[in-house]
C-alpha cells in the first residue's frame, strides 16, 4: 500500500518572516494565512485564518530575543493543536537558550531543558533546528529532533575561496569538536584558541594552541553574540603570523556593539546564515558580514519529513 502524504501547510512566526518566505519559495508552497493580534498592553494572540484540520503543519520561528518570539511560537503550537492539525513540526532555525544546557554553577536553571519541556507541553510532535550549541540538547526532547548541519552550506563556500594554506580554528576549547568535524572536509589542520572568561561575554585572557604562521585561517563557531571572542581570536591569530583570518558562524545573534566590533576587527569576512534576521541598518554599516541562506536546506528537510524520506541524505557534501 503506497504511503499517504497529508497536506502540508507552512506558517511563519513574526520574528522569522523573511526566512520563512524563502523556505516557502524553495518548497514551492506559499505561506499559510495567519494573524498575530495584540492587545494594547502587548499581550499577543496568534490565530489561523484558514483550516489546518488534518494537515501536517510546519511552524517556522527562531527563538532569539525578544522572548516574545518564543511565546508566540508556543501559542502557535497550541492553536494548531486545538484546531486539529494532524502533525505539528516546529521549525526553529535558531534554538535560543541553548547556551544554558547544563548546571555549570550552583543555583542556576537549565534553560534549554525548560524550553524543550515547554515546546512539548504546547503540543509539538517534532522539532527541526540547526547547529545546536550543544548536540546533547536533542536528548532534552521526548519527540523526534531533526538536527540540520550548517556545514552543508559553509563548506562549498569555503572551497570556492581556494585558500592555499587553509587551517581551521576553534575560538575556544568547547568548539574543538565542531572545528575538527569541519576540518575533515578539507583535510586541514586544527588550531584552538584557549580563552579564560571573567564572566559571560567578557574574556580575561587567550592563547593559541597550534601553528598559524603563513596560514589562511577560518574560525568556526555556532553562535556570534557580541563578537568579542571571535575578534580577539582573529587578532591573536594575525599577531602570530597568519596570512588571513575569516570566521564562519551559523547564528548571528550580534548584540550590543557586535556590528562595529566585526567591522573594526582584522577579520577578512564574517560568514553567517539567515537563521536570525540581521538588523538591516546596522548591516549596511558592516561590509564584512556575508549572509548565506538556509532556506533550501530547511525546505528539503520539510519535504523529506512529509514524505518520510531521509534527513541525513541532505548532508552529502560533494
Amino acid at each position: 500500500m503506497p504511503l499517504q502524504f497529508n497536506t502540508v501547510k507552512l506558517f511563519a512566526g513574526s520574528g522569522t518572516v523573511e526566512l520563512a518566505e524563502k523556505i516557502s519559495t524553495s518548497y514551492g508552497k506559499p505561506l499559510g494565512d495567519m494573524t498575530l493580534s495584540k492587545f494594547s498592553d502587548g499581550e499577543m494572540q496568534p490565530f489561523y485564518n484558514e483550516s489546518v484540520r488534518g494537515s501536517d503543519v510546519f511552524l517556522i520561528q527562531s527563538t532569539n530575543q525578544p522572548t516574545d518570539n518564543l511565546l508566540e511560537l508556543l501559542f502557535m503550537i497550541d492553536a494548531a493543536k486545538r484546531a486539529s492539525a494532524h502533525y505539528i513540526t516546529v521549525v526553529v532555525p535558531y534554538f535560543g537558550y541553548a547556551r544554558q544546557d547544563r548546571k555549570d554553577k550552583p543555583r542556576v536553571a537549565i534553560g534549554a531543558k525548560l524550553i524543550a519541556n515547554l515546546i512539548m507541553a504546547a503540543g509539538a510532535h517534532r522539532i527541526m533546528t540547526m547547529d545546536l550549541h550543544a548536540a546533547q540538547i536533542q536528548g532534552f526532547f521526548d519527540i523526534p529532533v531533526d538536527h540540520l548541519d550548517g556545514s552543508i552550506i559553509f563548506v562549498p563556500y569555503i572551497k570556492s575561496l581556494n585558500l592555499p594554506n587553509l587551517t581551521i580554528a576553534s575560538p575556544d576549547m568547547g568548539g574543538s569538536y565542531r572545528a575538527r568535524t569541519f576540518a575533515k572536509f578539507f583535510n586541514a589542520e586544527v588550531i584552538i584558541c584557549d580563552k579564560r572568561r571573567k564572566r559571560a561575554n567578557e574574556i580575561e585572557s587567550m592563547s593559541i594552541i597550534g601553528e598559524v604562521k603563513d596560514q589562511d585561517v577560518v574560525l568556526i563557531d555556532d553562535i556570534c553574540d557580541t563578537a568579542g571572542t571571535l575578534s580577539k581570536a582573529a587578532a591573536l591569530i594575525m599577531e602570530n603570523g597568519a596570512r588571513s583570518v575569516r570566521a564562519v558562524c551559523t547564528h548571528a545573534v550580534l548584540s550590543g556593539k557586535a556590528y562595529d566590533t566585526i567591522e573594526n576587527s582584522v577579520l577578512t569576512e564574517m560568514i553567517v546564515t539567515d537563521t536570525i534576521r540581521l538588523n538591516p541598518e546596522k548591516q549596511k554599516s558592516c561590509s564584512k558580514i556575508n549572509v548565506l541562506s538556509t532556506a533550501d536546506l530547511f525546505a528539503g528537510a520539510i519535504k523529506n519529513v512529509n514524505e518520510h524520506g531521509s534527513i541525513s541524505g541532505l548532508f552529502d557534501i560533494k
